[in-house]
């Protein structure tokens, strides 16, 4: 009886859900990761020994490059999002329509060239200019990023100023002033998200100096935002 209630539980019926998809496993490996590098470092910065500091160097190493295996081809996926935004003929803000297309094509440049440096990250073929092809990644990426984050602050923006014409006393007003609130709320997470990922981007290419803390924890406040947006697309 009790193994019959957890098997047929609805809370682990959702678990296997989530974890089915390639996005639920990216977003939980992703947590590990940026959480392994942020502790790696508190570790190092309160004068741990070595030997307790490499399994999560070792964790972050090996999340990072299997993240990049599970990332091959999923370029096309943001090139077909692009075009899409670029073709979108609904009655849609230009600023925004050019913002997704810029940030998807920023996205999808970076899965690109991050495939390319996975034969160095496996070990199969060293590539003279991995490091090279890392940068341009990462520049990508936080192109894409700051197109998203732009969005986000132009959103909220607009929000604002529609919210101000809605008249709350009249019932289409109040309907009105909850789907406004519930688009605020949500571009307000996407935005808390994008600006925590841009300290990756911009500690890499040399923008920003923050160290492996700074970064291991934005990294892992992103993921838990990623992971708990997915967890509630497959409930």
């Amino acid at each position: 009886m009790v193994a019959n209630a957890l098997v047929y539980h609805p809370a682990l019926a959702h678990w296997l859900r989530f974890v089915a998809t390639t996005v639920g496993r990216d977003k939980l490996l992703r947590t590990l990761q940026y959480f392994s590098r942020f502790y790696a470092w508190y570790l190092y910065r309160t004068n741990r020994p070595q030997s307790a500091i490499d399994p999560y160097n070792a964790v972050k190493k090996q999340f990072s490059t299997t993240r990049k295996i599970m990332r091959i081809g999923k370029f096309a996926e943001h090139l077909k999002a692009a075009s899409v935004a670029l073709d979108n003929k609904s009655p849609v803000d230009p600023a925004l329509r050019y913002l997704a297309v810029g940030r998807q094509l920023g996205y999808a440049g970076y899965l690109s060239l991050d495939a390319v440096t996975v034969v160095d990250a496996i070990g199969y073929r060293k590539l003279e200019s991995v490091k090279k092809l890392q940068e341009y990644a990462y520049r990508s990426w936080g192109a894409g990023l700051l197109c998203s984050a732009i969005a986000g602050i132009y959103t909220l923006y607009t929000l604002h100023e529609k919210e101000k014409t809605i008249d709350r006393k009249e019932g289409e007003g109040v309907v009105e002033a909850k789907k406004i609130e519930k688009e605020r709320a949500a571009a307000r997470i996407q935005l808390i998200s994008d600006l925590f990922d841009l300290t990756i981007p911009a500690t890499a290419v040399g923008v920003a100096n923050f160290d492996d803390g700074i970064v291991g924890l934005a990294g892992t406040v992103s993921s838990l935002i990623g992971t708990w947006s997915q967890w509630r697309k497959t409930a």
